[in-house]
């Protein structure tokens, strides 16, 4: 496989013919051995893993049993991993989940917010709801975790604290998957409220490079959770969400998971290779354009990409009178 060992990745904002702004994107591809096939400025740089971690934090839970056990099915799983949109739908089975273990949305430790998705908006202020915990876009990780507590007889205040077995099981997982030790990471508290882990960039690609060695053999619970996200993409993330539309439009091909500050993590099964992307400066309205670009150079995608990614490949600036003012493009692209 020929790879670009170098692919310098830069978004840049334009406004009419000059660019205004640039974001630089760090980035690993590596093959599940561990080594780097490609890279954008530091590889190594280390950040906060965020919801790119989701597959890998439900993993303890099914192999408990305990997942079976509640009677969980491939819907679930999807909520499980999922940054959903908040849409009626993700709602409900978040409620459905909490339900089956005999609790409800006071015992979710994560907060409410609006939804993610411009349809989970809508739906909510149409029917006249209020945000709950469970338009939460964590809100299926964090069902799952207190399941995990529930099934295997744990306290459950504060099972999204560093210090529960739960969090202690998903640190000993993310180890395994990425070579870090869990003395060598850096824990702190995410959006949601739970533990997130810091880990250098090449290390989160190493683990979905296994992730996707896992899948493409068809090795238990990894490829378990890749068939529940391909047979669910709409629970996985939500109407015109970017890990739904690109995973639908390359029929799971590309298997990819949203992080928030600009980080974002895909697998790509056939090829054996993990990618992980960080923009320097956290910056959303860059992150898709950058994964699109890495995954193009390194053929898993199209150029140009299919119609359905188009959007996201290169995004309008738009003005507050609905004119298009500008473009968010990959530098040289």
């Amino acid at each position: 496989m020929n790879l670009p060992p170098d692919l310098s990745v830069v978004v840049e904002v334009t406004r009419g013919d000059l660019v205004e702004s640039r974001h630089r994107v760090h980035a690993a591809v590596v093959g599940d051995g561990g080594n780097v096939m490609a890279r954008s400025h530091d590889p190594r740089v280390a950040t906060m893993w965020r919801s790119c971690a989701k597959p890998f934090q439900v993993l303890p839970f099914l192999a408990s049993g305990g997942f079976d056990q509640v009677r969980w099915g491939d819907e679930e799983l999807a909520l499980a991993c999922a940054s959903h949109g908040g849409e009626p739908e993700h709602v409900a089975l978040a409620a459905k989940m909490l339900g089956s273990i005999g609790l409800e949305e006071a015992d979710l430790a994560c907060g409410p917010h609006e939804p993610l998705s411009a349809r989970g908006v809508k739906m909510a202020r149409d029917l006249g709801v209020r945000w709950s915990r469970l338009h939460n876009n964590c809100s299926g990780k964090h069902a799952a975790m207190l399941a995990r507590a529930v099934t295997a007889g744990w306290q459950v205040p504060g099972y999204e604290r560093a210090d529960h077995p739960v969090q202690r099981s998903i640190l000993g997982e993310v180890a395994a998957w990425t070579g870090v030790s869990p003395d060598d990471m850096a824990l702190a508290v995410d959006g949601c409220g739970a533990m997130v882990m810091g880990l250098p960039l090449h290390r989160m690609a190493l683990a979905w490079a296994r992730w996707a060695h896992a899948v493409s053999t068809g090795d238990g619970y990894p490829a378990r959770i890749a068939n529940a996200i391909r047979a669910h993409p709409h629970l996985f993330g939500g109407t015109d969400r970017f890990d739904t539309v690109l995973i639908e439009t390359t029929r799971g091909r590309v298997l990819t998971k949203v992080g928030a500050e600009g980080v974002h993590c895909a697998a790509i099964p056939e090829m054996g290779i993990g990618v992980a992307i960080k923009v320097e400066d956290g910056a959303a309205r860059a992150q898709h354009v950058a994964l699109i670009r890495v995954l193009q150079d390194i053929g898993a995608l199209p150029n140009p990409v299919p119609e359905q990614l188009q959007e996201w490949a290169s995004k309008r600036v738009w003005n507050t009178r609905g004119e298009g003012v500008g473009v968010i493009r990959a530098a040289g692209g």
